[in-house]
């Protein structure tokens, strides 16, 4: 995300920062994951919103003292900002944000870069380990208006199943499966924003991002399904197309109907509905381990229950107060699993003796609380030096 327009870092800032660059699109890509305007930043900093401006287009330089500031408010070393982006996997894929407009924008565009840091710390881990091979079908739809039917999806599933020799049964971890498969994977939350999880393709590898404040470990499987159904059925999806509303609610439908039918077969889970009544779904729930709320959509897809059924179900749900916390959402019943790939290949390169920590965050540029982050890591593995302390080395 760089562009060619660099800026002369000051001579007189320090010695050790003479004839580096600030890179324009590098200071922006950073106020977005920030999640602030031009305005605000530069309130921040003490500068006008022009200024901010004029340095994201590279016409302006700023001062020694308030390119120091720059990095203190965006929580980024000096050396982020004076370095070429790491490379990637490939081209960049569609991202499937869950909503698009002018009300998602900033968080959009936040998770448009958080992506791009994932995908190059990923492909810098890549260069010492072996990850899984990636073991994904896909598939197009029969249609030629590029919507799948119900039993298309529910044939897709079943097919995945079978490839990845699952058996007719509950998952018992899903987001270890994903792994195993050769998705990457990240849960970072997002605090105050209304953001479940994202996912796209960067050239042949695949990749989600969890960053939901949810703590039931049952929506958090069912959102790692509903984003499998994405890289499966959606990899030739336009970014264009998600921007039209209908377009964007179809896809939305087809990922969770691919969720439900992943994560409770039609082959099996059928078999186990006695009764239409509330309260058997809860141990359903606990031997599935997906929500009483998915539960039920899936039994209405199947057809197991009607319209007015599920609608009465739903009543029920709302009268017990269920929408956002069900029975079994404490995380000692439904563990809220987390991602373990990127933790243990960076812990294998450090205990190895091939990189040191200092060599990690030197050679990825990139904030030690992010890396962290993104690779599940412990807080302080990398350090607890001050954010943007660290000097720029020339290469």
């Amino acid at each position: 995300m760089t562009g060619s327009k660099v800026v002369q870092f000051p001579g007189a800032a320090r010695a050790s920062q003479a004839g580096r660059f600030l890179i324009p699109t590098k200071l922006r890509d950073a106020r977005k994951v920030a999640r602030l305007s031009q305005g605000e930043l530069g309130e921040i900093v003490g500068v006008t919103r022009q200024s901010i401006s004029a340095y994201e287009r590279g016409d302006k330089t700023p001062e020694p003292t308030t390119f120091q500031k720059l990095s203190d408010a965006l929580g980024q070393p000096v050396v982020y900002f004076t370095s070429e982006d790491r490379p990637l996997f490939g081209s960049g894929g569609t991202r499937f944000y869950r909503k698009f407009g002018p009300e998602t924008l900033r968080r959009n565009e936040a998770c448009a870069v958080l992506g791009d840091w994932f995908v190059q710390t990923s492909k810098y881990i890549d260069d010492f380990v072996n990850y899984p091979p990636v073991q994904l079908q896909e598939r197009e739809p029969g249609d030629q208006s590029g919507s799948y039917s119900f039993e298309e999806i529910d044939a897709i599933a079943l097919d995945l199943r079978r490839l990845w020799n699952l058996g007719a049964g509950p998952i018992s971890n899903v987001l270890a499966l994903l792994e195993s498969k050769g998705i990457v994977v990240c849960r970072y939350e997002i605090t105050g924003e209304n953001v479940e999880a994202f996912s796209f393709w960067n050239g042949n590898k695949p990749f989600i991002f969890m960053a939901s404040e949810k703590n039931s470990g049952s929506r958090l499987r069912y959102d790692l399904a509903h984003e499998l159904g994405h890289l499966v059925l959606h990899k030739w999806v336009e970014q264009s197309e998600l921007e039209d509303r209908d377009r964007l609610r179809s896809v939305e439908s087809e990922a969770n109907k691919f969720a439900g039918a992943f994560l409770l077969p039609s082959v099996s889970f059928p078999n186990e509905i006695y009764t239409k009544r509330l309260d058997a779904f809860i141990p359903l729930k606990e031997r599935w381990r997906v929500s009483i709320q998915a539960m039920v959509h899936r039994c209405h897809d199947l057809e197991i229950i009607d319209e007015d059924q599920a609608l009465n179900l739903y009543k029920q749900i709302s009268f017990r107060k269920w929408r956002k916390k069900e029975p079994l959402d404490d995380p000692r019943r439904i563990p809220l699993e987390e991602p373990r790939l990127l933790r243990r290949a960076v812990e294998l390169i450090l205990s190895s003796g091939r990189k040191h920590s200092d060599d990690i965050l030197n050679e990825l540029k990139l904030s030690p609380r992010w890396i962290e982050a993104f690779c599940n890591l412990p807080p302080g593995t990398f350090g607890n030096e001050k954010q943007g302390a660290f000097e720029p080395t020339l290469k």
